[in-house]
């Protein structure tokens, strides 16, 4: 698929590894989330324009770089809040701002709830983050939100895709870059990535049902 990228770094399938074990304590998830990110960042971020920039060293001036865009990390509440601190380490001055969203389990539809992206003055490249794209339903509406607020450059950024998720948000927005570490075959009659890593925010944050 165009515009779907899959991390081929032997450390990107070693800490996906780790991160679906269920054996992996909260604090482990959030290490491991934190290094997907910062891999997938990278990836994503490659092509990001430069401009000059005069940079006066400790023995003469030079001509570097720095970016050319406005960045801004648009992370899906709660889930993808573990994504956005290693995306800063990245790009300090990117602008963060929040989507709340959650899915009915009746339906396994998104239901937003938290929308505060501001009238005008878009961003010229926004990062979408929710560590997982199962149905795509959270992100669909966080890329129609980012797009009604004018911004041109779209990218979302996933540690892990369900097939038949990825390949039906590729067919609705096939502009839109995807990111992700690893997609896996299959959707559970939950709606749940298989073979997966459960509840990414559950593990996350230490929420799971007895």
């Amino acid at each position: 698929m165009q515009n779907v990228f899959e991390l081929t770094h032997p450390l990107a399938a070693h800490h996906l590894s780790i991160l679906r074990d269920v054996s992996t304590t909260p604090a482990q998830f959030r290490t491991q989330i934190h290094l997907l990110a910062m891999l997938l960042a990278v990836r994503a971020t490659d092509d990001l324009g430069l401009e000059p920039s005069q940079v006066q060293t400790p023995l003469t001036q030079m001509t570097g770089n720095r970016l050319a865009q406005r960045i801004g990390i648009v992370p899906i509440l709660r889930a993808g809040l573990g994504l956005v601190e290693p995306v800063l380490q990245l790009i300090p001055d990117a602008a963060v701002w929040h989507l709340g969203m959650y899915r009915d389990e009746a339906t396994a539809q998104p239901v937003e709830y938290y929308c505060k992206l501001p009238a005008g003055n878009a961003v010229d490249v926004g990062l979408v983050l929710d560590p997982m794209l199962a149905t795509g339903g959270s992100i669909r509406a966080a890329v129609l939100a980012l797009k009604r607020w004018g911004v041109q450059d779209i990218r979302v950024l996933s540690v892990l895709a369900a097939k038949q998720g990825v390949e039906q948000f590729h067919q609705d927005f096939p502009e839109v870059k995807v990111f992700v570490a690893g997609i896996d075959p299959e959707l559970n009659a939950h709606k749940f990535i298989v073979p997966g890593l459960g509840d990414a925010g559950d593990r996350m944050f230490n929420s799971q049902r007895d």
